[in-house]
């Protein structure tokens, strides 16, 4: 099996709700890294796995729209716990919407929220 991956981070803001967290439960940031695998078990004609231009092209556009904002202020989190699991989850299913490579056969997000800390999802094609 191959597998490619990316990563990029970024500033976002959240607060949690539904529980008593502590300061979590007050808005704070996160300097938030995306880790993207990709994984698959065929090289294309150039012998890649994948283009990682065209992935960070979608990587970058992903993360432009989560950056410097506060999650719970967008639809998708409108009234749930913008927790580190969900956000992993919407990350890797809209990236894996919009890859196109047919080898891929696994996409994985790990998201990490600090240096210690991180969640992640895969969705198998």
């Amino acid at each position: 099996m191959y597998r490619v991956a990316v990563r990029r981070g970024f500033i976002a803001q959240h607060y949690l709700i539904g529980g008593d967290w502590g300061p979590e439960n007050e808005k704070h940031s996160h300097p938030y890294v995306l880790e993207l695998e990709l994984s698959g078990e065929v090289l294309d004609r150039h012998n890649y796995l994948v283009d990682i231009v065209e992935i960070e092209r979608l990587l970058n556009a992903q993360i432009g729209y989560y950056r410097e904002r506060t999650l719970n202020d967008l639809p998708e989190f409108q009234a749930i716990n913008p927790s580190l699991e969900l956000f992993a989850r919407l990350l890797c299913e809209a990236l894996a919407r919009q890859i196109r490579a047919e080898n891929i056969r696994t996409v994985c997000v790990r998201l990490w929220e600090n240096e210690s800390a991180w969640a992640s999802f895969s969705v198998e094609r």
